[in-house]
């Protein structure tokens, strides 16, 4: 492949992953006009159009999606290796890109994360928060963070964290005017605070357990929020029950502001895990940054 050619699938592949010719040349440190010519370029070469282009969108075509199905996991094999020769230098450098949920964000990764960037300062991390379920090799993260059974047998996943557990819990006030729910059934006669789902964008279905029988309660009340701390705000204010992560009303429950119920419908299931493709060539940044939150209790 010729030094060109080569020169110009790269600024195809930056534009089709940046969705777009401003940031795509941004990234690339050159101007909008003359990426735009690069692959102008490149599209007669192949006689094929790459890209469809409006005055405020860019959208890859049939055949551009083909390109960059055949051609991007090829170059991130070679950026992985060129990564990878940072293990010649005296300490690991280098940028990790992750994707995680708010709370593995906040219970797991930035009480490793912190100490380990002052330790190595030539070693950068991008931590974006999404609780979806992102595609790790189509948007080119490192690395993601999800719990042990969602991740894909595909994927290398590494336990960063112990094992969680849900808790329903309401307000001493919630319950001066009504009776504690004593099985998943009397749900039914309880004001509950709902939790949107960030992919389906549907509402969470309670998930309780008990030796042999698995539930999935639907459950109604006057709120529904999309983060579940807001959910404890709520509890804690008496507007009704919330069914959340034991960790994230751990001090409203040791202060007394929650109580705790159907404990015995709540048994523990496998925390986080750090998962990346098996392909993938660690570097020797990635590599520290694995075994500092590998998980050992």
């Amino acid at each position: 492949m010729l030094r060109e050619e080569a020169g110009d699938l790269l600024a195809f592949i930056a534009v089709a992953r940046e969705g777009g010719f401003t940031r795509a040349a941004t990234k690339l440190a050159t101007s909008q006009s003359a990426l735009s010519h690069t692959v102008r370029r490149l599209e007669t070469r192949l006689g094929l159009r790459l890209l469809a282009r409006t005055t405020r969108s860019v959208a890859l075509t049939e055949a551009g999606e083909r390109l960059l199905g055949a051609i991007g996991p090829a170059f991130a094999d070679i950026d992985a290796g060129v990564a990878a020769l940072s293990e010649l230098r005296d300490k690991p450098a280098g940028t990790i890109r992750m994707t995680t949920s708010e709370h593995a964000a906040h219970a797991v990764l930035w009480p490793v994360l912190s100490p380990l960037l002052h330790s190595y300062p030539d070693l950068h991390v991008e931590l974006v928060i999404d609780s979806g379920l992102t595609d790790i090799v189509a948007e080119r993260f490192d690395a993601g963070v999800r719990l042990g059974e969602s991740i894909a047998k595909d994927m290398v996943a590494v336990r960063i964290g112990p094992d969680l557990r849900m808790a329903v819990v309401g307000a001493p006030s919630y319950f001066a005017e009504r009776p504690k729910p004593r099985t998943p059934q009397d749900l039914a006669e309880h004001r509950c605070i709902n939790l949107r789902l960030p992919t389906a964008g549907g509402l969470y279905a309670w998930e309780l357990e008990k030796g042999a029988r698995e539930l999935r309660v639907r459950v109604d009340g006057q709120l529904v929020f999309n983060t579940s701390r807001m959910t404890v705000r709520a509890a804690t204010d008496g507007l009704g029950l919330a069914c959340v992560l034991e960790d994230l009303a751990a001090d409203q429950l040791a202060a007394g502001s929650l109580v705790r119920v159907l404990a015995d419908w709540c048994p523990p299931f496998a925390g986080y895990h750090l998962y990346y493709p098996s392909r993938r060539q660690p570097s020797a940044a990635f590599s520290l940054l694995v075994e500092a939150l590998r998980y050992r209790g």
